[in-house]
């Protein structure tokens, strides 16, 4: 257990270097930090105009302006390679110094501090249903295999699979929120029950296509395991089909599910910069869009790097789980 642990937090790491590294670098040469900071001013001429080769009717104005150009690079570490700054940037980072938006210099942890509860809420909502419909969903279809409800079921799985999610979240908010006012339409955050009573729509819109994903590969897999050994030695002594489903089959039959389940965080959060914006939740996917429109460059690094950590980190968890659910792993 310990070398399997070790040479998982040693993966882990490497793929955390070259996530952080790869997406800071891309960053910084997509686009110049110095120009979103100073705005115009980042074209200035400043050594032709300190050498005085650079004509201009205001050279007092112009040398202030490279001045602030100049003091702009040493804040930000504009003026260091781009190795340096990454490393610079990962150390203020191990300090929770995520460094100043450039819209309005608040600090972008207190922004992630802001923003990050109701997107995690929302996720967590998001996978709690789409958990709780896809298990027995899932487990009932194998049960039924190649029955009536089984084909049902692999039509409409289908079917929420193949509508994306700003079109899935449209319908449910006319029907359910504006025709039908079961939900609000609006994000309420006053109480914790408003809170969470106007997140389900937006949870719904994201996990019913994940559970329609679960279900199909948890069917799949069930159908599999019900034709093992142990299984119909189970039968054998008599014992109830959905205690067998539930006690010694639905465990072994997980592995898909797991490995989708953190597979699936990536385009999960990808879903909810849609989700977020229809709902109107002040959340961290709605703050992403609105940095990149701004181009408001700490903001977007910090958030980026957030979820590709957690992404990773995730992944990381659930190779655990697969030691727990199957010995043999941690032998590999």
């Amino acid at each position: 257990m310990a070398r399997f642990l070790i040479r998982r937090l040693v993966l882990l790491v490497a793929v955390l270097f070259a996530v952080t590294f790869l997406g800071f670098s891309a960053m910084n040469f997509l686009g110049d930090p110095l120009f979103n900071v100073v705005g115009l001013m980042a074209e200035l001429d400043c050594e032709g105009i300190e050498a005085g080769t650079v004509e201009d009717t205001s050279m007092d104005r112009a040398r202030s302006d490279c001045e602030t150009v100049a003091a702009a690079r040493a804040e930000y570490h504009l003026d260091r390679p781009v190795p340096v700054r990454y490393v610079l940037w990962v150390s203020d980072l191990a300090t929770g110094d995520f460094g100043t938006s450039f819209q309005n210099d608040q600090p972008v942890s207190e922004i992630i501090r802001e923003k990050l509860p109701e997107t995690l809420i929302l996720l967590v909502m998001a996978q709690i249903v789409s958990l709780g419909v896809a298990i027995p969903w899932g487990v009932f279809a194998a049960y039924r295999a190649n029955r009536a409800f089984d084909r049902t079921s692999t039509v409409v799985s289908f079917g929420l699979l193949s509508v994306p999610n700003f079109a899935l979240a449209v319908v449910l908010l006319y029907l359910l929120a504006l025709r039908w006012q079961v939900f609000p339409s609006a994000y309420e955050s006053d109480t914790a029950v408003g809170l969470v009573f106007s997140m389900i729509l937006p949870a719904v819109t994201l996990g019913l296509p994940l559970a329609a994903s679960y279900q199909r590969l948890l069917r799949t897999d069930l159908i599999t395991t019900l034709q093992e050994d142990f299984v119909h030695m189970a039968r054998a002594k008599g014992l109830p089909p959905m205690r067998i489903m539930f006690r010694h089959a639905l465990r072994p039959s997980m592995f898909s599910v797991v490995t989708v389940f953190g597979v699936s965080t990536g385009a999960m959060i990808g879903g909810s910069l849609v989700v977020e914006q229809i709902f109107g939740i002040p959340g961290i996917g709605r703050e992403i869009v609105t940095a990149v429109v701004r181009d408001d460059f700490p903001v977007v690094l910090a958030i980026v790097m957030l979820v590709a950590c957690a992404f990773v980190i995730i992944n990381f968890m659930v190779d655990l789980l697969y030691g727990w659910l199957d010995p043999r792993v941690r032998a590999r």
